[in-house]
């Protein structure tokens, strides 16, 4: 019986132990995940801290430059406000010039046929001078004559002799007025001369204008290419250096496949990021034009030249007009004004490479924008 008791007896102390030790050995586990948990996070506060104590220090530098940007700005602005004024000032002064121009080209005109009428009045009365003339001469022969016949013809003598008086002062009227015309034409001939030499001052001046505005016109043009320039820049900055976006000459070119999947004139969501930063830094620059630059971006759409035959698109003609269209709707949705946009589609009829390859096909289907004036 005794053998039997001791037999079922049973010793629970190992078993105790393993499970205290099991209970240890994880107690320690969760205690070293808490201290590494607790050293990283120490670690990833610390760089973070790091980072706002460098974002801070941006933030004032760009607060910094913005201030400088915006005294910039103003003098801009009043500098642009001086030379709209100017201009318009000289397209005033330009449209009176004209105006009077115009005024003493008829008052020339006028006075060309006055000294027309002045000449021909000169002739006629010089004809009729010479005519009286002869017919004094007639009337002076007759006289010799009839004073050589008879006494009897003394009453016709005398009264050929009160006609030749009475010719010889219409002569002489004639001879007033022959005069008086002459200091008229010699009148009208200063005041022609006087017009011309005023019309030649005024063409100086009309000269001199038209190179102000012309001058005007093309810092209105280098002020544009600035922005445009700015424009172009701050894309590129926030885009990255990236082949698919290339500047050719005024232009951004964008890789189609950047924005719009094969065959297709829908957005990808990369296309729509894409465009909602070029959208943020256009709307960054348009406030610094002024409103004198009448600006617009155009949105051109190309293709390769490889046909395209679908519902929706029978050729590349539609393709990539409606890609242009797709970019210019998105801008317009981000908040850019529509008179300032345009949509442009060219087919596959402008290539940039011509060549007959992948390479050249992917070159040539493209978005391109530019930045000018309507």
């Amino acid at each position: 019986m005794r053998a039997h008791r001791q037999l079922r007896t049973v010793n629970i102390w190992p078993g105790f132990v393993d499970a205290l030790t099991s209970l240890v050995l994880a107690f320690i586990f969760v205690l070293l995940i808490f201290v590494v948990a607790q050293f990283t996070l120490s670690e990833v506060l610390t760089g973070r801290d790091e980072a706002l104590k460098r974002l801070n220090r941006q933030i004032a530098e760009l607060a910094d430059m913005l201030s400088l940007e915006r005294k910039a700005n103003a003098d801009l602005r009043l500098s642009v406000a001086q030379l709209s004024a100017e201009l318009q000032s000289s397209t005033l002064k330009r449209d009176t010039l004209s105006t009077r121009l115009s005024e003493v080209s008829a008052e020339r005109e006028k006075l060309n046929a006055q000294l027309a009428e002045a000449n021909a009045r000169a002739e006629s009365a010089a004809e009729e001078a010479g005519r009286l003339k002869g017919q004094l001469d007639i009337s002076q022969k007759q006289l010799e004559t009839a004073e050589k016949t008879s006494e009897g013809e003394k009453a016709a003598l005398e009264a050929e002799t009160r006609l030749s008086a009475e010719a010889q002062q219409q002569i002489e009227l004639l001879n007033r007025q022959i005069l008086a015309l002459r200091e008229q034409l010699a009148a009208i001939q200063q005041a022609l001369e006087a017009s011309e030499a005023a019309n030649k001052n005024k063409d100086v001046q009309i000269a001199d204008l038209g190179n102000r505005l012309n001058i005007a016109l093309a810092s209105k043009v280098e002020e544009l290419a600035r922005y445009r320039s700015e424009f172009f820049g701050r894309l590129r900055e926030i885009l990255g250096n990236r082949p698919e976006f290339r500047i050719v000459g005024d232009r951004f070119v964008f890789q189609s496949e950047v924005l719009f999947p094969s065959g297709s004139a829908d957005l990808s969501p990369q296309g729509q990021e894409t465009l909602k930063r070029l959208a943020q830094t256009l709307a960054g620059i348009t406030p610094k034009i002024p409103a004198s630059i009448n600006w617009i971006l155009e949105v051109d759409g190309y293709t390769d030249k490889r046909p395209i035959a679908t519902r929706q698109f029978p050729s590349n003609w539609e393709l990539s007009s409606a890609r242009a269209t797709a970019v210019v709707k998105f801008l317009i949705a981000s908040g850019i004004l529509p008179g300032h946009l345009s949509a442009t589609g060219f087919g596959e009829y402008q290539p940039i490479d011509k060549a007959e390859n992948d390479a050249a096909y992917a070159k040539n289907r493209r978005i391109e924008l530019k930045l000018t004036q309507r």
